[in-house]
């Protein structure tokens, strides 16, 4: 597939998505509006929305109705970009721009960045909670489950307790990898397991989502750090080089920028592997897997 296909198909993934955002998080009136205008800047500006595609996509793999893949998928920017929020503080990472325009706490203030970072967890959670997402309560409790243990200590708040404390512990290959599918992995890991809950997929089917877009997480982490050290904010639409002026260990520093492209590609055709079983139907899945790898920004 081209590359500009692949960005069609993105865009057409991330409209839905943005439609499906959009109604369930309204601009309100009162003095709580000024947290919900925050939180619709925060998942509202933009992004290519690769998590929600992930979850349509592996959805279609099960002919899963359209509003229960969507209502999970926004569930899921929610809470990425809630990750987003809190990660760009002064106590965290302390980033001024996110997708080309000045990060939440920048735009409105640290304490309403941080309350919007809490309204978009919580509310991801009720999105799934809701009999609209799905009438099996048992998939609804699954998602939310799943969501909560990857988002958790066990996943992207673990991770990113992991790497804060990099910042002044010198980690290797295997540390950074743990890192990373911890921080990025498991929240990417979700988003395609959570096709299969919707679909009610036997737990083989399951595994092989998981184990694809665990390999894809590691790819996505590699070329991240190819762009932090290549890239310019421009192009990235954040700071660049801000691991390396921090002094963290990361992909790029421990392999080196050739051999890093080299285990993109690897991981990338081993993600691909997984998705044999599904045949040509899970093209969508292998377009994201060669975007990930070519991605700019």
């Amino acid at each position: 597939m081209s590359h500009l296909s692949i960005e069609r198909a993105l865009n057409e993934a991330a409209a839905a998505a943005n439609r499906m955002l959009d109604q369930l998080l309204p601009p309100v009136m009162g003095a709580e509006g000024r947290v919900v205008d925050a939180m619709r800047y925060a998942t509202m500006g933009g992004g290519k929305r690769i998590r929600p595609y992930l979850v349509i996509n592996s959805a279609g793999l099960f002919d899963v109705h359209s509003d229960y893949a969507l209502r999970t998928a926004a569930a899921v920017e929610m809470l990425h970009c809630y990750s987003l929020v809190h990660d760009d503080l002064p106590a965290m990472d302390n980033s001024d721009l996110r997708r080309g325009r000045p990060t939440a706490h920048k735009e409105f203030d640290e304490a309403t960045a941080i309350l919007a970072g809490d309204g978009l967890l919580t509310m991801a959670f009720e999105v799934l909670a809701d009999p609209a997402t799905h009438p099996d309560g048992h998939v609804r409790a699954d998602l939310a489950h799943a969501l909560a243990k990857a988002a958790g200590a066990a996943g992207m708040v673990g991770g990113q307790m992991i790497d804060l404390l990099a910042e002044h512990e010198r980690l290797d290959i295997g540390a950074i990898t743990r890192l990373q599918r911890l921080k990025t992995g498991e929240i990417i890991a979700f988003s395609c397991e959570a096709g299969g809950i919707l679909g009610h997929a036997p737990p083989h089917m399951r595994q092989a989502l998981v184990s694809y877009a665990h390999d894809l997480g590691l790819a996505f982490q590699i070329v991240d750090d190819l762009l932090d050290a290549e890239g310019t904010a421009a192009e990235t639409g954040k700071p660049v080089g801000a691991d390396a002026a921090a002094g963290k260990a990361t992909f790029v520093s421990i392999l080196g920028l050739e051999r890093a492209r080299a285990q993109a590609r690897l991981l990338g055709d081993q993600a691909n592997g997984h998705l044999e079983i599904f045949g040509a139907k899970a093209d969508p899945l292998r377009w994201m897997t060669d975007f990930v790898i070519t991605r700019k920004s």
